[in-house]
């Protein structure tokens, strides 16, 4: 989902300016990912013949039209975040 909000926010990025905007993930994790939502149809890969090479990433209309939904998710998310904290420490 970060990936998708990520490219979402700032359009067009390079594998670089990605795994930057999102600190946590490991450069292995960011690659299997962004492979993944390639070949799911949701991000588009371009490779640019240059030396070194360039490669950009890209939100497909059909990876667009996921944000919605995630942003409805986060925003529940947020508005239960209180009541979800509360039962995770009653549960301890």
């Amino acid at each position: 989902m970060l990936v998708l909000i990520t490219l979402n926010a700032n359009g067009t990025m390079r594998f670089s300016d990605i795994h930057k905007t999102i600190e946590d993930v490991s450069q292995r994790m960011l690659t299997v990912t962004l492979r993944t939502l390639e070949s799911d149809g949701l991000v588009e890969r371009k490779v640019y013949a240059e030396v070194p090479p360039r490669v950009e990433y890209c939100l497909t209309d059909t990876g667009g039209t996921l944000i919605p939904h995630i942003e409805g998710l986060v925003g529940w998310a947020l508005e239960n975040m209180d009541t979800i904290l509360n039962h995770r420490q009653m549960s301890r």
